[in-house]
């Protein structure tokens, strides 16, 4: 009878036991920390950082969606000093009953600021949608009545804010069709309003 030959897998898996040592042993506190730290360095290289120049780009990006014909302080730009002349115009308010002008300013700020508001909420209820996901998550993970109950909470009013701000999207979605469709009834150029 001859000899049958062992599985391969079998004498690998025996081989790498032999050669890693017991992988049952205690390691040591030195050893733990060192991995822990090269764990916790993985993680945050695989995050995004923002930085101030991040920060500088979005105030540019946000001064440059103002129109130049609104007012210095909207712009984020200094108010004239008590020595500089300024214009006579910029000093007289425009009478309570006069209808602003409705230029190619007038429109595209219009646009750009109902555009900017629904991005805004669209961000946020993205955000609120994140947090009812993780607020459900965390709520399946408790097995203790107590902190279900407080988390259920908190939970129940991240929805309702949801559906709050889910309301306010589709309404400034509407407050577009509404700018557009007043543009198109005035004849102004559709340019206007990119």
């Amino acid at each position: 009878m001859g000899m049958a030959m062992p599985n391969p897998l079998v004498l690998q898996l025996v081989a790498s036991l032999l050669l890693a040592g017991n992988p049952l042993a205690p390691r040591s506190l030195a050893e733990v920390a060192r991995a822990e730290k090269a764990r916790r360095q993985a993680l945050k290289t695989t995050g995004k950082r923002y930085t101030n120049a991040d920060l500088a780009r979005y105030v540019a990006r946000e001064r440059a969606s103002i129109p130049p014909a609104a007012p210095a302080a909207l712009r984020g730009e200094p108010e004239p000093l008590g020595d500089e002349p300024t214009p006579p115009a910029a000093t007289q308010p425009p009478p309570a009953d006069a209808e602003p002008v409705k230029d190619e300013a007038w429109w595209r700020a219009r646009i750009t600021e109902a555009r900017a508001r629904l991005e805004r909420s669209r961000l946020f209820l993205e955000a609120l949608q994140s947090r009812v996901n993780a607020l459900t998550n965390d709520f399946y993970a408790r097995d203790d009545p107590a902190q279900r109950a407080v988390i259920e909470q908190e939970r129940n009013r991240a929805l309702a804010e949801t559906e709050r701000v889910g309301q306010d999207v589709e309404e400034q979605g509407r407050a577009i069709a509404e700018i557009e469709e007043a543009a198109r009834q005035a004849g102004v150029p559709p340019g206007w309003l990119r």
